[in-house]
Order: C-alpha cells, then sequence, then structure tokens
C-alpha cells in the first residue's frame, strides 16, 4: 500500500482528503502573537479581519518531527510506502521539513516538490492518489503528481501587491509598480514563484482578462482538465467569475472556495484566482 501525504496549503477539504485517502498536514498560522493550526481553529475570515486591521499575520511550516509522526503513522497501518506532494519549495520550507522526515522514515517515502500553491497542489496530490488506485508503483505514484503540478496554470487577481510584498512572496520592486501606477495585477505561479503577468487598470477589467487566459489554458489541454476557483473574502466576485467560466468552457458548474488561511495571509482580502490542471 502507497500512502499520499500533502500539506494543509493544498485546499483539500476534508471530505475529499477522506475520500482519496489522502493524509494532511497542517502549516501553523500566527496573528499577533497567537498561534493557529490550519484547518483546526483558524478561519479565512480570521485572516481577512487581521489583515485589514494591519494585525501581524505570518505562517510556519510543519516541523520535521510532525512529518515523522504522519509517516510512521501510515507505516504502522500497513503503507509499505509513502508519496508526499507539497508546495513550491520556493515558497516555504515545508517540503524541506518533509525531506528531513523522510530520511528517517522506517518506510520510503519519496518527496514531491508540485512547484505550485493552493488547488493546484492539491490536484497534483489527487493525481498521485489515481496513479496508486490504478496500480503504480511509488516512482509512478510521484511522477504523477510531479506531472500535474509542472504541467498547472495558477492565475491569480489581486487588489493589491501589498500583502504578497508584506510576507515576501513577491519582489518589492513589483510591489511598488503595482502602488506606482495603481493596477490591479494578474498574477501567475512561474518556476514555483509567484510572478506577475500583466497589469490592468481597473478590477472588470483585470478579472475580464483573467477569465480570458483562464479559458485559454483550459482550451489547451487535450485530454481534459481540473479547474477550481479560489477567493479570499470576495466570495461575490469569486462566483461571478465561476459563472463566466462555466458558460465559456462548457460546464454546468466550477467550484468555488474560500482559500485556506495559509495562503490567505499572503495573498489578501479580494483575491481571486483560477487553477487548471490538464488531466
Amino acid at each position: 500500500m502507497i500512502g499520499i501525504v500533502t500539506d494543509s496549503t493544498s485546499s483539500l477539504s476534508p471530505a475529499d482528503a477522506e475520500r482519496e485517502h489522502i493524509t494532511v498536514v497542517p502549516l501553523q498560522v500566527i496573528i499577533g502573537a497567537e498561534v493557529f493550526t490550519e484547518g483546526q481553529d483558524v478561519t479565512s475570515d480570521m485572516i481577512a479581519s487581521a489583515l485589514a486591521s494591519f494585525v501581524p499575520v505570518s505562517t510556519s511550516r510543519p516541523t520535521p518531527d510532525d512529518f515523522l509522526a504522519v509517516y510512521e503513522r501510515l507505516a504502522a497501518d500497513g503503507a509499505d510506502a509513502i508519496v508526499s506532494v507539497h508546495l513550491s519549495s520556493r515558497m516555504s520550507g515545508t517540503l524541506d521539513s518533509a525531506q528531513l522526515a523522510a530520511k528517517q522514515a522506517s518506510v520510503p517515502v519519496t518527496v514531491v516538490d508540485s512547484t505550485q500553491v493552493g488547488i493546484a497542489t492539491g490536484f497534483a496530490a489527487g493525481r498521485a492518489a489515481q496513479a496508486r488506485d490504478a496500480g503504480e508503483d511509488a516512482v509512478g505514484v510521484a511522477d504523477a503528481a510531479r506531472r500535474a503540478g509542472e504541467s498547472s496554470t495558477t492565475l491569480l487577481y489581486v487588489d493589491t501587491l501589498e500583502y504578497l510584498k508584506r510576507g515576501g512572496r513577491v519582489g518589492s520592486a513589483a510591489a511598488l509598480i503595482g502602488s506606482a501606477l495603481a493596477v490591479k495585477p494578474i498574477l501567475t505561479i512561474a518556476d514555483g514563484l509567484v510572478s506577475p503577468l500583466e497589469r490592468v487598470r481597473t478590477q472588470a477589467k483585470a478579472l475580464a482578462r483573467l477569465e480570458a487566459l483562464a479559458v485559454e489554458a483550459a482550451q489547451a489541454c487535450d485530454d481534459g482538465f481540473d479547474i477550481g476557483v479560489q477567493h479570499l473574502a470576495s466570495v461575490t466576485t469569486a462566483t461571478a467569475v465561476a459563472g463566466r467560466l462555466a458558460t465559456a468552457l462548457g460546464r454546468d458548474s466550477i467550484p468555488v472556495d474560500e482559500v485556506g488561511a495559509a495562503i490567505g495571509a499572503h495573498v489578501g482580502p479580494g483575491m481571486v484566482g483560477v487553477t487548471i490542471t490538464p488531466r
């Protein structure tokens, strides 16, 4: 049996994780001086409120001991190999913790850098689970996750780059350019980093461009795709984006979810993101 592990930035719901037999290791979220555990005692609303009030918000990776405890529990439950799929190593030390734990685990652990964040990492973990259920060995399962991450397109609209700048997730120059020109940036994940893609003058134009880029990416997927929309404190806007995308792509609906606290801490209120992962 192959165990599949991911981290809480993957945005997998408890129901999805349980159905696909994926174990989720949570990140810590620090609001002011209080430490919370993602998925347990902190909500995205708490993050949005803190950021809007200029209360310091940061995140902390799981420790190697956290991962090792999970790996050993899976081994005790019968796993003879584990594939551990995580957010980009260029945005978090989570992967490093997983790799350190893998060296001490009693069963072989393959750690996969999805090079992504959010539901793109979740889709990569889901691909790993599908490969496992199809009878692939650990190498094949890890390859499925790696391919999913590397082929994903993640597009983000943010009201401001200020929150990414605060968290060190985008360069100061990009943040200053955005502020100086009063633009609405569209971002993407490139080479494992949040990178500016385009600058648009208004929110309406930025969202229209976001949707056009998402449709273009989806239509380039020859064998189908998974798609999802995420947001922070912007459910009305995100739902409208998802509805227009569903119409453009001939789908009945597209899932809309609020990002987890760890991602929300860096993107800030008003973020709307679209992820497309080819099948």
